[in-house]
């Protein structure tokens, strides 16, 4: 009778054996696990396997994120083709550098096209290469491991066979121990134990062949894979050497490529811009040059309508701060016979008095007066000369009451808030009194030291000191 085919030439002899192995496997791994039955073991062989694994997670997971790098370029070339396509759509023909910039644009397509084929050829089909032998080994360990467990079945067989004769001795002829031995007759008992005996014996052979045929399928597959595991361990070092040194290569030429053409954008940009009709009018140069400009710049504060100007950073020096140049009193220096002038019209409003609530000193104001006989251009460079004399009495005790170190006066033009402790807190309309630095090396570029006007006026030296940004005050 011939056997059941099952399709794909499976028959139901072949069925019948997978079965009964994997219940033999099955039962061999109960046995291994409850201590009823020693397992093989190999130390050397289970490291390369571990080394296995970690390599092979290492690939898949470098091959997701090259996978993931090339999605990003090309999400990256179709948002620079849109920009770029939007540009060209806007450039007038009658625009200087229409052609270059089509021809530019052109180009950086290119660019991008050539670095992504670049990136598939010589990084991912070489990782996909690279990690596609791992499958087929992982396939083989597993079945290294199956057939290591038939070894060791088909040898605790073997040894149970020869430890069963050992036990028994031999058959005994004369009794009987199954119900067909006793159902025989007599003088058919030889001829049974015979039969008996010639099982015994195949039994023992067949547990031997068994266990030379699993050895030798176990050997095979274990010999190659302790070839292939170290090797393919060492191999990672050149594969990531070469792949990285691909991907470094590429972007680099690519981004000195591309640079080139940004420049070159960039210049006919410029052309455009110094060709435009509208710059000819001069407008615009006057909106960003001038005199007034670089008087703006030079300030210490300019009001920016969007709030506060940034607070400056870099730790650089500053220059040593000037003091600023002492007012203008009447000096005693001045001669007398000018006094004259006292009842000029021109020279009326630059009599100053000590005191509000003290009558004028006609003798000193008489002695200050500037010479009558002097052009009006000279009397004008005598009146912004400084004093060589103390200032009046209005200013004196306020000069005295100043810190020590006192520099000038500046207000606050927009709130500040402290970020650290040697940082002054400030509002909006206060007044600060900049002083010097104990530590000139300390001072950085764009802050000052000082203390608020209020607290020095009501605390003196126990007022608040620290330093502020320049550029959110204006010099009084």
């Amino acid at each position: 009778m011939a056997e059941l085919n099952l399709g794909k030439g499976l028959t139901a002899g072949k069925v019948a054996s997978n079965v009964q192995k994997k219940l033999t496997r099955a039962q061999e791994k109960v046995l291994q696990k409850l201590g009823k039955a020693d397992e093989t073991k190999d130390a050397a062989f289970e490291e390369w396997v571990i080394n296995f694994n970690k390599q092979y997670t290492e690939g898949s997971k470098l091959q997701r994120d090259l996978r993931a790098y090339l999605e990003a370029v090309r999400a990256m070339h179709e948002s620079s083709k849109n920009l770029q396509a939007c540009l060209g759509d806007m450039y007038e023909p009658e625009w200087y550098g229409k052609d270059e910039v089509e021809s530019i644009l052109e180009d950086c397509d290119v660019l991008w096209t050539d670095y992504h084929q670049k990136l598939v050829d010589h990084a991912l089909i070489s990782m996909d290469t690279y990690l596609g032998q791992f499958p087929d080994i992982k396939a083989r360990i597993a079945k290294r491991d199956r057939k290591l467990v038939d070894y060791d079945s088909a040898r605790h067989n073997y040894a149970a066979t020869h430890k069963t004769k050992k036990k028994d001795g031999g058959i005994k002829i004369t009794k009987p121990s199954t119900l067909l031995e006793r159902a025989t007759p007599g003088w058919a008992q030889g001829i049974l134990s015979a039969h008996n005996l010639a099982q015994t014996s195949l039994s023992k052979s067949q547990a031997e062949e068994e266990l030379e045929r699993a050895q030798k399928v176990f050997e095979e597959i274990n010999l190659d894979l302790q070839e292939e595991l170290p090797s393919l361990w060492n191999s990672r070092v050149g594969f990531y050497v070469s792949t990285f040194q691909s991907l470094a290569g590429f972007e680099e030429k690519f981004h000195k490529e591309i640079s080139r053409l940004d420049q070159d954008l960039h210049d006919v940009l410029v052309k455009l811009e110094d060709t435009d009709p509208t710059r000819r009018t001069g407008h615009l140069g006057a909106a960003s040059s001038g005199p007034g400009r670089s008087d703006r710049e030079e300030s210490n504060h300019t009001l920016r309508p969007g709030g506060p100007p940034p607070i400056p950073k870099s730790p650089s020096k500053l220059r040593p701060a000037v003091p600023p140049p002492p007012k203008v009193t009447p000096s005693k220096d001045l001669k007398t016979e000018n006094i004259i002038n006292l009842f000029d019209a021109a020279a009326a409003p630059d009599i100053s008095v000590t005191s509000p609530t003290e009558p004028a000193n006609w003798d000193s104001v008489e002695e200050s007066l500037p010479p009558a006989a002097a052009p009006e251009g000279e009397e004008a460079v005598t009146e912004e000369t400084p004093a060589k004399a103390p200032e009046s009495t209005e200013d004196l005790p306020e000069a005295v009451e100043m810190p020590p170190g006192f520099l000038f006066k500046v207000q606050v033009m927009h709130d500040y808030a402290a970020n650290d402790t040697d940082e002054l807190e400030m509002k909006a309309g206060d007044v600060v009194l900049v002083v010097t630095f104990d530590n000139p090396d300390e001072q950085d570029e764009g802050w000052l030291m000082g203390l608020k006007q209020d607290d020095w006026q009501q605390n003196k030296e126990k007022a608040t000191k620290g330093v502020f940004p320049e550029n959110f005050t204006q010099r009084l």
